[in-house]
């Protein structure tokens, strides 16, 4: 297995050259792009996507998977997901696609201390430089979602950092706040271009490097999550759940999902059925959820594939948005704001400052009294403005951003 693994990295580096005889079109740059997220979770965010796009547009990307931000706890959540990134390790850099090629680093995640955070560097910068002489990816772009990898960036001969903060980071539990806000304060400083999502880190952003900062909300796969407006067959767990269900597709931990809320109203609505998609306790080993696991109203259908997420969707009467007003949430530009708008669905959503500008467009609560009023409301009208609604998802599509990010990052002279 040793052998193997390791022959994956020796078998002779990879040639990129031209004839002298004629002239070829300048290749795209190598993008090493820097995740908060694995792979292969089954809720695509922002780093799945634009690693995707990127590739679509004849750059080859190279996804480093979470460094694991959060330090790990005694739990069998972490101990199960240290286990699947030794065997990941062991698999070398795989292609998951023509010119996409993932790495799953393995990595001490006690970054609030130093010597941990040099001994991560040299153990990342000794595999990156072997993976870029095997894979030819010499001066690349970094794209970081991580804010912990300026030095390593450097050590890799970054030709430009472009740094996409979609949340703050500091503000997730287990975290340590000022490893995270001290050296994102240094890649604001020191990186080319900064994207941010909302608002609020847009302010926090733009404090240390207000000529780079751009505001770019989150976007959608429309062509996909569309497919739910059209018929789907119902899902097999989905036949002894009676109607009407309310949705939610995501993370199913505490300091994202507003348990107290949603409880009070299973508990007073219990014709009102709640169908939650997504894995218990992401980012939060913690998670909080329990009181709601034993509510008979209340339906935990696990994470579900990409791919079948608009087959669910088709079926849910209304989809929410239910968090918790906390500083994380508040940061945040909900992902599936857009997915459930091009899903057709009508949308209840937690009154947070990323969503003011798109408020006519959802319906909006503050407390357990009012999101059971929105609900009704939502069930009996339907979607808000279904017409605006189209031409607002048809606006905010991967390719469009893509293409103004893209533009934005070229018009910076190379450093």
């Amino acid at each position: 297995m040793v052998f193997n693994f390791i022959s994956q990295f020796t078998t002779g580096p990879i040639f990129y050259g031209r004839s002298r005889k004629c002239k070829v079109k300048p290749t795209p740059p190598p993008i090493v792009l820097f995740s908060t997220a694995d792979w292969d979770n089954p809720f695509w965010t922002n780093k799945q996507h634009t690693a995707v796009h990127l590739v679509a547009r004849g750059y080859r990307v190279l996804y480093i998977e979470s460094l694991g931000l959060r330090q790990p706890k005694l739990a069998s959540t972490d101990f199960r997901r240290i286990l699947a990134r030794i065997r990941k390790l062991f698999r070398g850099v795989r292609e998951v696609q023509s010119g996409l090629f993932v790495f799953s680093p393995l990595v001490l995640p006690l970054h609030r201390f130093s010597w941990v955070r040099a001994l991560n560097r040299w153990i990342l910068k000794t595999w990156l430089s072997w993976i870029q002489w095997r894979l030819g990816f010499n001066h690349p772009w970094v794209w970081t979602y991580n804010p912990l990898v300026l030095d390593l960036a450097r050590s890799i001969g970054a030709r430009k950092v472009i740094y996409h903060s979609v949340d703050d980071l500091a503000a997730a539990p287990g975290v340590d706040r000022e490893t995270i806000l001290t050296h994102e304060a240094e890649l604001l400083q020191a990186c080319d271009v900064v994207f941010c999502t909302s608002r609020k880190i847009e302010a926090h952003c733009k404090a240390l490097a207000s000529g780079k900062t751009h505001y770019f909300g989150n976007v959608v796969d429309f062509d996909h999550f569309s497919k739910a407006c059209v018929a789907q067959e119902l899902p097999r767990e989905l036949e002894s759940i009676p109607k009407p269900r309310i949705g939610f597709v995501g993370a199913l931990s505490s300091y994202k999902f507003d348990v107290e809320s949603v409880l009070a109203v299973a508990r007073n609505r219990r014709d009102w059925h709640w169908v939650l998609i997504g894995k218990v306790g992401e980012g939060q080993p913690d998670a909080g959820m329990e009181s709601l696991q034993g509510e008979p109203n209340i339906h935990f259908l696990g994470p579900k594939a990409y791919s079948e997420l608009p087959r669910y969707l088709a079926h849910f009467d209304v989809a929410v948005i239910p968090c918790p007003l906390n500083d994380y949430t508040q940061s945040m530009f909900p992902m599936k704001f857009f997915e459930y708008m091009a899903a057709g669905k009508p949308i209840v959503a937690r009154r947070i400052d990323s969503l003011e500008e798109h408020s006519r467009y959802f319906r909006a609560y503050d407390s357990a009294e009012t999101l059971e009023q929105a609900l009704d409301e939502s069930f009996k009208a339907g979607v808000q403005d279904p017409e605006g609604c189209e031409i607002l998802v048809r606006e905010n599509t991967w390719d469009r951003r893509l293409n103004k990010m893209l533009e934005i990052i070229r018009s910076k002279e190379i450093k």
